[in-house]
């Protein structure tokens, strides 16, 4: 079996194990998608979604984070991690929204790239989920993970993974395949130690016999 065919099917594999992989940040419009998956840098979505669920009661709208005291926004984020920064990422951003695009998210890879803290993953994944606009792979902890040990990507920076992964991955399964990965490597393939003699492509891998061994 060739490399790319073998990649595929690994890929085929996964996406039966974790059928109903998707999103795990619990959001109810693009603002909060937008302001959760800034949060969730170095910080579980387990996490975020604790945070969030009063934090979207107390900043309503996008004029509510703009207009946020910073320290009291940045206390209220506490619990994720590097809050001092998302809060001021969160609060600039909010401001630009409110001024440039009327306290609406935008809907293009361009404009969002323009906002604070966001870079393609967040953009990406608030343009597949809140717009169903699939541009591009995010690429998380995990999914870099993966994409190195099922040799889907050698390259260390995230968006020259990213293009690896489009590459690879027919278009039609952009938006799933993500989620598939971090499914799989919250379940399985964990960053110490990987639970390699459980996993469905363990045949497939060319991780495994390093791990197993």
């Amino acid at each position: 079996m060739r490399d790319r065919e073998k990649i595929h099917e690994i890929l085929r594999i996964l996406k039966e194990t974790y059928s109903d992989a998707k999103i795990a940040l619990r959001f109810e419009n693009p603002l909060q998608l937008l302001v959760a998956t800034i949060l969730s840098a170095q910080c579980t979505d387990e996490r975020v979604n604790q945070v969030t669920s009063e934090l979207f009661k107390k900043y309503p709208d996008v004029r509510a984070f703009a207009e946020a005291d910073l320290e009291e926004l940045a206390q209220d984020i506490r619990p994720t991690g590097f809050y001092q920064q998302k809060a001021k990422y969160i609060k600039e951003a909010c401001r630009i929204l409110a001024e440039k695009y009327g306290g609406e998210v935008p809907k293009s890879m361009e404009a969002l790239l323009e906002l604070p803290g966001v870079a393609r993953k967040t953009a990406n994944i608030v343009l597949a989920n809140a717009y169903g606009i699939v541009d591009g792979i995010p690429v998380d902890t995990h999914v870099r993970r993966l994409a190195h040990r099922l040799g889907l990507s050698q390259e260390k920076d995230p968006n020259k993974i990213e293009k690896d992964l489009m590459d690879l991955i027919p278009r039609e399964d952009w938006a799933v395949i993500p989620y598939v990965l971090q499914a799989h490597g919250r379940k399985i393939c964990t960053a110490r130690k990987p639970k390699c003699e459980k996993c469905p492509v363990k045949d497939l891998c060319p991780s495994a016999k390093e791990y197993l061994a």
